[in-house]
């Protein structure tokens, strides 16, 4: 843990994720007394406003966006508010920003979402200005580059004037309750983690399911692509928290040297280890929609599926496969962790006409926050010379479980920990390296065999050829 800042100042401030995020998971720290009395948050941006104005701006997206119940905090939380318009080109703004900022006696946070194009004159403003001495961090939203050699020009501006200790990039899904939950499940239950290995594991399955198509992004996600947008953070960090060694501590430096080691010993993907796809018009929920291309205006290569059969070569998962799966306009919005046990070494009740069926545990992310352990039950009742065994769900509902806590947006664990300083759920340069390093020989492949996406009607699980990547090794999806 670092200094608590007392001052937060948002790049990007009258965006969406501003919107829709941002300021919706401040406000609500600020009702649960969870931020300093006197943290004054400063939002920057193009569009020209005054305190007054972006106060009004704030005021709508918060009733747009706030859960009625948060809504009686939104009048005390705008007084925090302060605004000040910047062109990140205009290096002569920041002197203005600076001055907007005024004084921090024990320091300044920063989150930073800008276009990639803006990060080395933003860096550069902030140094000249004096906003980047020895007591401010700064928060990184991604999209980090498009590969290794982007991401490395990207970060070496960034710690050009920051050192990786005050470096704090963002991965959104490490805010998740379920996902931190994980790390609990794994590391604070005696009875999981002796069977966490190749021993006991047969395969991990990983799905992030979405409904939605473009929904305005086309400018950054046709040139992105469900590789780059999903695999390369979302689901390389859920992964390497699934094959982890425990850390020796629940801290920053603990945690993410674990992390990397998985990201380091992931084996090379074979041609016939992928498989991308693109949809076409179908129906979701019982309504039409248009395809990729229809939605874009033109005909592209941009995959908006990809499955990937993946190893983790180390001693604890030595032949385990890692099956992920991601893409847009699929049949339901999902994102779950199937970890499936293998079968008991020998049954006892085969004599008996009774069949067994390995256990799996599921880990439920979005949209319902839940944890499932299959086990086999005898079935209640008498049947002559035999046993009859069904399999019965063990079912942890988050929410249930928990019924007196507020649900958290993600954000408001990620703004906190950027706020008071503690790395442990951010991800590190040496991670987003290693993410990439894996991605670029995903995409080399590709381009080497000049594999293309294949089709695939939206309101499905993605195309044909995914299904054959894991039933060729007797694995069916979970759905």
């Amino acid at each position: 843990m670092g200094f608590t800042a007392d001052c937060l100042l948002l790049f990007g401030a009258t965006g969406d994720l501003a919107q829709r995020m941002l300021l919706p998971s401040l406000c609500a720290l600020d009702a649960d007394g969870l931020v300093d009395e006197h943290l004054r948050i400063v939002g920057t941006a193009r569009q020209e406003l005054d305190d007054a104005g972006y106060r009004a701006f704030a005021r709508k997206a918060l009733e747009t966006y706030l859960p009625d119940y948060r809504k009686p905090a939104i009048e005390p939380f705008l007084e925090r508010l302060h605004y000040q318009p910047l062109d990140a080109n205009n290096a002569a703004g920041f002197a203005d920003l600076a001055t907007k900022v005024g004084m921090v006696e024990r320091g300044l946070a920063i989150f930073l979402s800008t276009a990639p194009s803006l990060f080395e004159p933003t860096i550069a403003g902030l140094v000249a200005s004096g906003l980047a001495g020895e007591q401010t961090r700064i928060g990184l939203e991604k999209p980090l580059g498009t590969d290794l050699a982007t991401s490395r020009h990207i970060n070496d501006a960034v710690s050009s004037a920051f050192p990786e200790d005050r470096i704090f990039r963002i991965d959104h899904y490490l805010g998740k309750e379920t996902v931190q939950n994980l790390l609990a499940l794994r590391f604070a239950n005696v009875m999981f983690e002796p069977l966490w290995n190749a021993a006991h594991i047969d395969h991990v399955q990983i799905t992030v399911a979405e409904t939605v198509g473009l929904e305005g992004r086309v400018g950054f996600y046709d040139g992105a692509g469900a590789l780059r947008d999903m695999v390369q953070n979302h689901m390389l960090q859920l992964l390497a928290l699934v094959a982890m060694e425990p850390p020796a501590s629940f801290d920053a430096t603990a945690v993410r040297d674990e992390k990397v080691k998985v990201l380091r010993s992931l084996r090379k993907v074979e041609r016939d280890e992928t498989v991308t796809g693109q949809y076409r018009a179908g129906a979701i929920g019982g309504a039409a929609v248009p395809g990729y291309d229809q939605e874009l205006g033109r005909d592209s290569d941009t995959e908006t599926f990809v499955a990937i059969k993946a190893h983790v070569d180390n001693w604890r998962w030595k032949g385990v496969p890692f099956y992920l799966r991601t893409g847009k306009r699929l049949y339901e919005r999902v994102t779950e962790i199937v970890v499936q046990f293998r079968p008991v070494p020998h049954s006892i009740f085969a004599g008996r006409g009774a069949r067994t069926q390995p256990n799996q545990l599921v880990i439920g992310i979005q949209p319902a926050e839940n944890i499932t352990l299959s086990l086999m039950a005898k079935e209640p009742g008498l049947d002559r010379g035999g046993i009859r065994l069904r399999e019965v769900s063990l079912d942890i509902s988050m929410p249930d479980a928990f019924a007196g806590p507020k649900k958290r947006i993600a954000y408001e664990r990620l703004l906190l920990d950027l706020i008071e300083g503690d790395q442990t759920l951010f991800v590190r340069r040496d991670e987003v390296e290693a993410q990439w390093e894996w991605i670029d020989a995903i995409r080399q492949t590709w381009d080497d065999h000049a594999i293309t996406p294949k089709t695939y009607t939206a309101g499905s699980w993605g195309p044909s050829a995914a299904i054959a990547l894991a039933e060729r090794d007797g694995v069916t999806w979970h759905e």
